[in-house]
């Protein structure tokens, strides 16, 4: 009788031991009030405009290039477009880290991603935990930059909400010249567009941006998102992108979204969540089980309560589907909360209000 064969048994040992990235939709739940993956909450309205599906798509749709750079004021061979910004920051580990080798560096609380990619390439972490106020520690990143080739920086930072500080982005762009490529993931760039570094490209020939459609362009169900670099850098990640990156729809719908139009109604778009952003922070801080709201430069905020997990479970329960950031190192109690409408801001209020009132009904009954 023949033994069952483990098929894990071929598997390279460090995806066997590998936690993978828990995205939003992984990680499930039955909600009405999604607010665990920073999205927006209604979909826009695009269509499908292109009849050539029988033939494969440009490796690199010009109009998206070219409308992407006219919108960021660079040059088309300074931009590529990909499967999402995750895509890019596969291809710059793959382009730029030898495995077993090298290593890359980044600063914790931040994107999953970073750890997860690099461990799937078998590429060396090296972890270094922020500073006071959300930023990196300098110091600390300069005495580990032995062989690093590759820094990701998230700025403004997910889960924490923070921009990272100019003098300290320029501080680590000069430890790093001549050393290592320093990426720094503009995701939610949008929602304070006047902090972006592409104007510094010119300057720091080892810098590359990270760019997304997805948060302040709705796009999430897309998966288009753009590096921003140097034309020799654009040119290596060219070597080994997939050979088809973009469908088809996705090329003619992100076309559509980078139209004056598309753009003017992502500025609106941005300012409606902004204003809302105003409005969660200002009624949360005055709730009994907030201990922290932070301060936020996207379309979400990072909350620090009293009991996370008690607030986090009750309004799961209700249909109202948070991020736990628990588990990630110094965010003790802290509950990420994207930015929905106002109604629904107003929901996670009253629900979280409500709580609190439960709360201290009990303990008053505990201690009369």
């Amino acid at each position: 009788m023949s033994t069952v064969f483990d098929i894990n048994s071929l598997a390279r040992e460090n995806i066997r031991n590998l936690v993978p990235y828990m995205s939003a939709r992984r990680l499930g739940g039955k909600g009405d009030i999604w607010l665990n993956a920073n999205e927006y909450h209604t979909a826009p309205d695009f269509q499908f405009r292109e009849n050539t599906l029988n033939r494969y798509p440009e490796c690199q749709p010009a109009a998206v290039i070219q409308r992407y750079a006219n919108y960021i004021g660079l040059q088309p061979e300074q931009v590529l477009v990909s499967r999402g910004a995750d895509e890019s920051i596969e291809l710059l580990l793959r382009v730029f880290c030898e495995p077993g080798r090298d290593a890359v560096l980044f600063c914790p609380p931040t994107y999953g991603m970073y750890s997860v990619s690099a461990e799937t390439f078998g590429v060396e972490q090296k972890k270094i935990p922020v500073s006071t106020n959300w930023q990196p520690d300098v110091a600390s990143i300069k005495n580990n930059l032995d062989r690093v080739k590759l820094v990701y920086i998230c700025s403004p930072n997910n889960p924490t909400g923070n921009l990272v500080e100019p003098a300290a982005l320029r501080q680590i762009l000069e430890l790093t010249r001549n050393q290592a490529i320093v990426a720094i993931d503009e995701a939610y760039i949008e929602f304070c567009p006047q902090h972006t570094t592409t104007r510094w490209l010119q300057d720091y020939p080892h810098l590359v941006i990270l760019r997304t459609l997805s948060k302040a362009f709705a796009l999430a169900g897309l998966r288009c998102g753009f590096t921003l670099a140097s034309a020799d850098i654009i040119a290596l990640m060219l070597k080994v992108i997939a050979p088809y990156p973009l469908a088809t729809p996705v090329a003619d719908i992100a076309a559509q979204a980078l139209t004056e139009t598309g753009i003017q109604t992502m500025k609106n778009r941005v300012a409606e969540i902004v204003s809302n952003r105003i409005y969660l922070q200002q009624e949360l801080s005055q709730l009994a089980l907030v201990e922290n709201v932070f301060p936020s430069e996207t379309n979400y905020i990072l909350v620090k309560f009293t009991d996370a997990e008690i607030v986090f479970k009750t309004l799961w329960d209700k249909g109202i589907i948070l991020r736990d950031q628990r588990k990630q190192p110094g965010l003790e109690n802290c509950l990420r909360i994207t930015i929905g409408n106002r109604g629904e801001c107003e929901q996670v209020v009253n629900a979280i209000n409500a709580l609190s009132s439960q709360t201290q009904q009990i303990k008053e009954t505990e201690n009369p």
